[in-house]
């Protein structure tokens, strides 16, 4: 995967394309897990919201930046 990508003649790094989609990703698991009530397992589900979305995000950042 190339390090920048051009979108609309403006060069962006492919993290920044990674980062919606683990935000994408994110949402729709957190989508999943509020519709079949698995946050009342949780202590916090705030944190547990940002540390899903951290896994998701250095997954993929690690698979391109390695």
């Amino acid at each position: 995967m190339p390090r920048e990508i051009a979108f609309h003649g403006v060069y962006m790094p492919t993290i920044t394309v990674m980062f919606l989609v683990a935000m994408v990703l994110a949402w729709a698991l957190d989508r999943l897990m509020s519709g079949l009530d698995l946050y009342r397992f949780f202590w916090h589900p705030a944190l547990l919201r940002l540390s899903l979305f951290s896994c998701i995000f250095g997954a993929m950042a690690l698979t391109v930046y390695r």
